[in-house]
């Protein structure tokens, strides 16, 4: 097998930004536009220059507050308007605010695109702010500040830039304290609304399929009115050079450690900032990275990684991870260890090698979706000019390895380090600064981490063969697998992998097998240890993953198109003769323990879990695909040989490519790597499973000491192979998202939450509809009385002409909207071949929304949800929490 050399993934033209034209209105608002002929949809991104670092200290919070406002309302739109009207167009619509800047973003099909962009334009220019809707929406925002209190990861990294900065605004905890966001009042906002957007600080981005010359005179006319005005800006506080290791040892209801290290970073156009991104690359990007193969590989941590931000003035370069506790020690001698050699000797030529090309992959990722695009042009007009993103991409594949060891040598010192540590109450002994100072200055560096070169081995010869086209899909049917492939050629990238439908139900003795092996095959196979696998895949710019659902499972990898037949045949290797040997079975086995163990303080993924616990009972969907503390502390490598056998031994597998590929060709070359497995048949489909239990509640609770309390409720619904999917997905619409009715009732009015929804949860053999709330402790009773009373006026009424028409348009435009990338095609193609066992939908995947009535919503929703039929999981806060 011959590794693929580097090469940089550019598109057409060798520019990231080929065929971007930019218009400047003479009111200073920036235009740019792309148009993509292949694109069904379009991406309307506004980035105003007015984020986090914008805010004195006496209006923390409030560019996150302002986003909220956005869709309140204006003097023409009420409350909920602007996300219904979108919505009923097919769009979906959202922001977000980070420290330099806020974004507003609408996806949808193109032939929407005059009428959402009127509609981000009234938003943006005359945001009404009403003082009584400002004060309910302060109390959600409260709700969400307490949802992020709850989450171990985002207090440890915020608490880190606490730490590494004395004065400068990334110091503070960025969403505001709920002290300061009950005090703000209209004029606050508004105060703030009217300084910073200006259009002189404001991007329009468009990309997709609308003519550049359309969608420029169409931004021209949405926002030519604007009042062009001088923007008010008050610059954070600078920092001073400082010496001196910093830490800092926070402690609460968590069931693991949460670990990260930091140092001062370079800003966005130093010069230095390329080669500290490369570092971090070097550090954490695949299997086959520093930080992975010295950490995750051998088991010490549950996850690992770094990042070097940069943004106008700052940097901060970054090392996190999630570990036990009594190893922390361990792993900041070895993190250490790492970055001395970082600086000492810096990576090799093959290290760089490997972080250059999956840089590249993850640009042309980015690049695949209208919306990764329209994000990446206004990011990079707003803070350096449109130009900048090619400049920034052949800077960073111009770094050197001597520039990526003087970075590190320069930023990554012993003195300059600062350490954060959460840690579960009554655990572990709080973080010394002497200790980690010590750790960091120590004299060895440690053994370098070697990217391997394996052998080569030839490929099979290609065998003609003849398929036949379904639904825009080449089939081909081998002896033993059918192979699919499907042309998209967005990016010059593939998407391939292997997927077979599960044969067996898990039960609470061995739940988790399936993630077990599968994690354990991606370790060694044929020959192959990780390390082997790790620098093959990534030398054709993927990284190998895997695929663990309810009714099937997979590996699968985004490679360079030429590397497309080379990575089948190793995905083979792994699929069907992994290794299994027992000190990797063991690692992976104790990696997914410690998952299991801190899936717990997941406060959106544990209450649902409990749920479908309540309603399923201990076996198949009721089970956590991940495994529990129990079943995975019984598991060896004896066992997972003899699961992997039977399991693997029935069904036909398929065979997958989808991306820049000629599909007869690479039919050709992938029957030639598969065309002698086994002859198998396709096996049968496997019965119906209902919910357990007698009728009645079935619940499940947990007590925290957290900020908030979560409710979860699982009501049958239909499974994936049922027609009536589609009415429940519209219900789910209907209640759902920005502008529906729990989101309306449940947190515009009453503010009970910042997240509350709605989703239809299908399986092949079952289904469900699921609701969540969060909200504080004290209002748990009114929360779910407030949820089975909307419930209720779904059983009762019908829904209205509007918001029926909303939904099946939202659904049937996002159907389309959501094929934008290989991967996401690939997915859609994998479950209709192996759950709805045909490729009707990719036909018209918007036409069965459509059939769908009013009726059909109230009819669905009288059968299911059924107040004394559900499940409720609950993970309650309080206790100081």
């Amino acid at each position: 097998m011959t590794l693929t050399a580097f090469s940089p993934v550019l598109p057409s033209e060798g520019r990231w930004t080929a065929g971007v034209v930019r218009r400047r209105l003479d009111n200073g608002l920036t235009v740019l536009a792309q148009h993509d002929p292949d694109a069904a949809a379009v991406a309307v991104v506004i980035q105003v220059k007015a984020g986090f670092f914008d805010e004195p200290d006496h209006w923390q919070g409030i560019s996150h507050v302002l986003e909220h406002m956005f869709f309140k309302g204006t003097p023409t739109r009420g409350v909920g308007q602007i996300a219904a009207e979108t919505k009923g167009l097919g769009g979906y619509l959202n922001a977000y605010t980070s420290y330099e800047a806020t974004t507003y973003y609408v996806v949808l099909p193109a032939d929407g695109f005059r009428e959402a962009l009127a509609i981000q334009a009234d938003a943006l220019q005359r945001a009404s702010i009403d003082a009584g809707e400002l004060g309910r929406e302060l109390q959600v925002i409260i709700e969400e500040a307490k949802r992020k209190l709850d989450s171990p990861s985002a207090l440890t990294n915020e608490t880190l830039n606490a730490v590494l900065f004395d004065q400068h605004r990334i110091r503070r905890w960025r969403i505001g304290t709920e002290a300061q966001l009950a005090g703000y009042v209209r004029d606050d906002v508004y105060g703030y609304y009217h300084a910073r957007y200006v259009p002189a600080r404001t991007v329009v981005s468009v990309v997709g399929g609308v003519l550049v010359d359309q969608a420029i005179a169409a931004v021209a006319e949405a926002f030519g009115g604007w009042e062009a005005r001088p923007g008010e800006t008050e610059r954070s506080p600078g920092e001073t050079e400082r010496d001196g290791v910093r830490v800092r040892t926070l402690r609460g209801d968590v069931k693991q450690a949460e670990l990260a290290l930091g140092w001062r970073g370079a800003p966005e156009l130093s010069d230095d900032a390329p080669a500290l991104d490369l570092a971090a690359m070097v550090l954490t990007s695949g299997r086959g990275s520093w930080l992975y193969r010295r950490l995750r590989q051998p088991g010490l941590v549950t996850a690992v990684g770094a990042s070097h931000y940069s943004a106008s003035d700052i940097g901060v370069f970054s090392i996190d991870a999630e570990l036990p506790v009594d190893r922390i020690a361990e792993v900041v001698d070895q993190v250490a260890a790492l970055v001395r050699r970082l600086a000492e000797a810096g990576p090799t030529d093959a290290d760089l090698a490997r972080a250059k090309t999956l840089l590249a992959s993850r640009m042309a990722r980015r690049h695949e979706s209208v919306d990764g695009r329209a994000t990446a042009f206004a990011t990079a007009e707003s803070f350096g000019g449109l130009e900048q993103l090619d400049r920034d991409y052949e800077r960073l594949m111009a770094v050197t390895a001597d520039q990526v060891r003087d970075v590190a040598s320069r930023y990554l010192r012993p003195s300059r380090v600062a350490a954060v540590a959460y840690l579960p109450h009554g655990e572990g002994a709080d973080l010394v600064a002497a200790d980690i100072e010590a750790a960091f200055a120590g004299v060895s560096a440690g053994d370098p981490v070697l990217v391997p070169q394996p052998a080569d081995r030839p490929l099979p010869a290609p065998r003609p063969v003849r398929g036949r086209e379904r639904h825009g899909v080449l089939h081909v049917a081998l002896p033993g697998a059918d192979l699919l492939l499907r042309r998209k050629a967005t990016v010059p990238l593939v998407t391939a992998g292997i997927y077979r439908h599960r044969v067996g139900e898990e039960t609470a003795a061995d739940a988790g097998m399936a993630a077990l092996v599968l994690r354990s095959a991606v370790r060694g196979a044929a020959g192959f240890d990780a390390a082997d696998l790790a620098a093959m895949f990534e030398a054709w710019g993927g990284t190998l993953g895997q695929t663990i659902g309810a009714d099937w499972l997979g590996v699968g990898v985004s490679v360079l198109p030429d590397a497309t037949d080379q990575a089948a045949r190793l995905l083979r290797d792994v699929f069907w003769h992994p290794t299994f040997a027992a000190d990797d079975v063991e690692r992976e086995r104790d990696a997914l323990i410690r998952e299991a163990v801190q899936a717990g303080d997941d406060m959106f993924r544990r209450p649902i879990d409990l749920a479908l616990a309540a309603a399923f009972g201990d076996r198949g969907y009721g089970l956590p695909l991940k495994g529990s503390v129990e079943s995975l502390g019984a598991m060896d490598a004896a066992s997972l040989r003899g699961w992997h056998d039977r399991e693997f031994a029935a069904g036909r597998p398929l065979v997958l490519a989808v991306g820049s590929l000629d599909p007869e060709a690479v039919a050709d070359r992938l029957a030639g790597v598969f065309h002698d497995l086994p002859a198998r048949d396709t096996e049968r489909g496997r019965p119906a499973v209902a919910l357990s239990g007698a009728s009645g509640l079935r619940h499940r609770v947990e007590t925290r000491n957290k900020a908030q309390t979560a409710l979860a409720m699982v009501f049958p619904g239909p499974s994936a192979t049922d027609h009536d999917r589609y009415a429940a997905e519209v219900l789910a619409a209907v209640a759902s998202g920005l502008g529906g009715r729990l989101f309306h009732r449940l947190r515009e009015e009453r503010s009970l939450a910042y997240t509350v929804m709605m989703s239809s949860w299908q399986r092949a053999r079952a289904g469900a509809l699921v609701t969540y709330i969060a909200t504080s402790p004290s209002r748990e009773e009114e929360a779910r009385d407030a949820m089975l009373a909307e419930l209720a006026r779904f059983r009762e009424e019908l829904i209205s002409e509007a918001e029926h028409a909303r939904a099946v348009n939202y659904l049937a435009g996002q159907a389309l909207v959501q094929r934008q990338t290989a991967g996401a095609l690939a997915g859609e193609i994998v479950h209709a071949w192996l759950v709805e066992r045909n490729l009707d939908a990719l036909d018209d995947p918007a036409a069965p929304y459509r059939a769908v009535t009013p009726e059909a919503v109230r009819a669905l929703a009288a059968r299911c949800l059924v107040v004394d039929e559900r499940a409720e999981g609950v993970v309650r806060g309080g206790q100081g929490g």
